[in-house]
């Protein structure tokens, strides 16, 4: 259930530009109880209408089914990741037991609340931490095992443009007012952006290696076939060609073999990109980086930057040996042939 206050916010945020979708959620951290053991989950409590249009990990059930109704006995329904699922052996139609810290007040002290929760259906949404530690259930029965009432803690934006979160969060916030804050899904992934944010430094850096030795080849086998062709220029030159041309026929010789080698990385780099993203070639350990493999997402902007870092690299790898050539003295050379 939800009160009319937050109606009246999902009304009104519905109609900022770029939402998506707006959905209400109870969140709550639970000691979940199977077999003998514990150990701590998130619980989120959802409307089954609304999440299973917009949440991907609930289109993603891989064992049982999407079901929120309550079994004959009247124990509501839980939905747990495939990690948890796995490791702690739950199958759907198990029972579980959750405990909320948030208890009720008796005569003997603060007793916490405990409820029974059928497992129905196992999701895979594919990053670790998620099917790991969380579950979900109807919004009622987290509003219930919190003791909160009609009462929601948090309201999920979905956008447009995901990368604007920070904007739309500062956005948010002034237009609900003191008594809300907002958290971008950036922030709740700190770490792991920034150890990605790293990778990718240090990605470009030996990208960049890489093309400098390949730049430093370049210059060796154009200064090597100025001093092979050095008769050749010679002759070239004393009919008549002037240092110019030939300064031009050797840049641009070093900025074909730049361009013909750019072009060549650049059809096989989108193309394993592609094939490895679409079926997921370099696995990963879940529980280090949270995903299971390596996405690979290829970018227009990235492919510019390297032809132009490439090229630069080709071309100043070029001059050298080009102004060698335009500076030879065919009577030096030919004197002797």
């Amino acid at each position: 259930m939800i009160s009319d206050i937050k109606e009246e916010l999902i009304k009104k945020f519905a109609e900022l530009d770029g939402v998506k979708s707006i959905v209400p959620s109870v969140y709550q951290n639970v000691l979940l109880s199977f077999g003998g053991d514990a150990r701590g989950v998130v619980a989120k409590g959802v409307d089954p209408e609304r999440e299973r249009k917009y949440d991907e990990a609930l289109q993603r059930i891989v064992d049982g089914k999407l079901d929120f109704s309550r079994d004959p006995d009247g124990i509501e329904a839980l939905l747990i990741g495939k990690q948890l699922s796995q490791e702690w052996k739950i199958k759907p139609g198990d029972y579980v037991t959750l405990t909320s810290p948030q208890g009720r007040l008796t005569p003997f002290g603060m007793v916490p609340r405990t409820r029974r929760f059928r497992v129905t259906g196992v999701f895979d949404s594919g990053f670790y931490d998620y099917d790991e530690n969380w579950c979900f259930m109807t919004l009622a029965a987290a509003q219930e095992l919190s003791g909160t009432g009609d009462i929601v803690n948090v309201l999920e934006f979905r956008l447009a443009q995901p990368e604007m979160a920070d904007e739309f969060a500062q956005r948010l916030e002034l237009e609900a007012g003191e008594s809300f804050a907002a958290s971008t899904w950036m922030e709740e992934n700190r770490a792991l952006f920034r150890a990605l944010r790293l990778e990718k430094l240090v990605t470009a850096i030996f990208i960049g290696l890489i093309t400098f030795v390949a730049g430093l080849n370049v210059l060796v086998v154009l200064s090597m076939t100025v001093t092979d062709k050095a008769r050749d220029i010679a002759v070239l030159m004393s009919m008549g060609t002037r240092r110019e041309q030939i300064r031009r026929i050797f840049l641009m010789q070093g900025i074909s073999i730049g361009a013909t080698g750019t072009f060549i990385g650049l059809v096989v780099g989108y193309a394993f990109s592609w094939i490895a993203g679409a079926f997921r070639l370099i696995p990963l350990d879940p529980q280090v980086y949270s995903v299971p493999f390596v996405p690979f997402h290829p970018s227009v902007w990235d492919g510019v930057w390297i032809t132009v870092v490439a090229m630069v690299i080709s071309v100043g790898a070029t001059l050298l040996p080009a102004r060698a050539a335009s500076r030879l003295l065919p009577v030096e050379i030919l004197r002797f042939e």
